[in-house]
């Protein structure tokens, strides 16, 4: 498919599901998106950990179905390369051979940047009904970006999800790709909800009106 192609593959996946499931359960998917949420003051911390255990389960799930289907194929040789089932790494599991550093500060950003549209698109300000589309392009646009980078996480379960089938070595780099994607949606639930989230006055008590009067 090339880069492009599992770029749209993902935004596309991300958009339909969450017209099809935002309305249920917010559609989150991602851990990151989970805690940027929480820290923008739109999710309470008491459903964090079931949302995070669903994502991990479902991204395992996932996971092994991927390894099932590509082990199906005559002469599958997945295993060979430096990221077998499009896992995400560093170094030498960099498909660019990005340091730790750049691969940290790039999952930061992109996580950051993603969180930040989020929180725009399902803005009650915002147009209505267009949230979708606008966090499925900006997960393509991130892919398109950071692809040559990490693989692109942005979203730890994705990690997860395909890690445990990669090997020791690959697995051991997974910490990276929960704690630079959760900082980086951190940041950005605190920033909007500090700078951008709507200040509304307080209602006026009926003893606030006759002190008025």
């Amino acid at each position: 498919l090339g880069f492009l192609g599992v770029s749209l593959a993902f935004g596309l996946t991300v958009l339909t599901m969450a017209y099809a499931i935002g309305h249920i359960s917010g559609c989150h998917l991602n851990p990151a998106v989970s805690f940027g949420l929480w820290a923008g003051k739109r999710f309470p911390a008491s459903e964090l950990l079931p949302y995070i255990i669903s994502q991990v389960i479902g991204a395992i799930v996932a996971g092994a179905l991927i390894y099932l289907i590509a082990i199906g194929q005559d002469g599958f040789s997945g295993f060979s390369g430096a990221n077998p089932l499009a896992t995400n790494g560093f170094g030498a599991h960099s498909p660019g051979g990005y340091n730790l550093l750049a691969c940290f500060i790039a999952e930061v950003v992109m996580t950051f940047m993603f969180l930040i549209v989020i929180l725009g698109a399902t803005d009650s300000r915002a147009p209505q009904g267009f949230a979708p589309a606008a966090i499925g392009l900006c997960l393509t646009l991130i892919h398109l970006i950071s692809i040559p980078i990490t693989n692109t996480s942005v979203n730890p379960a994705r990690s997860t999800g395909v890690a445990l089938f990669a090997g020791a070595e690959l697995f051991s780099q997974l910490w990276l790709f929960w704690v630079a994607p959760i900082l980086g949606a951190i940041l950005a639930g605190w920033l909007y909800n500090a700078l951008f989230t709507e200040s509304r006055p307080a209602k006026l008590t009926a003893e606030d009106m006759q002190s008025v009067r």
